[in-house]
């Protein structure tokens, strides 16, 4: 059974396929014009192991959190024309 985690850019990923989950990383983001956006978060996953099958999601603390608590826990929300 297909179990649906949204990440942040809006596609959805089915987290049964995630093979491993990487550390989370922290930067600076900063925009074309150097204007500084604050602390972004960023972590990769993989569906497999070579690296054509790994993602890397960047995000904020919440969306980034979020999105392994519904990896690791279970819970996730389905995609829209599923609902």
């Amino acid at each position: 059974m297909q179990r649906w985690v949204k990440i942040p850019d809006g596609r959805f990923l089915d987290a049964n396929r995630i093979a491993y989950v990487g550390k989370i990383e922290t930067f600076n983001r900063i925009d074309e014009d150097g204007t500084e956006l604050g602390l972004a978060y960023a972590v990769n996953l993989g569906t497999d192991f070579p690296r054509e099958a790994q993602i890397n999601v960047i995000g904020t603390k919440d969306e980034i959190f979020s999105l392994l608590r519904g990896i690791l826990g279970g819970t996730s929300a389905p995609p829209a024309d599923q609902a």
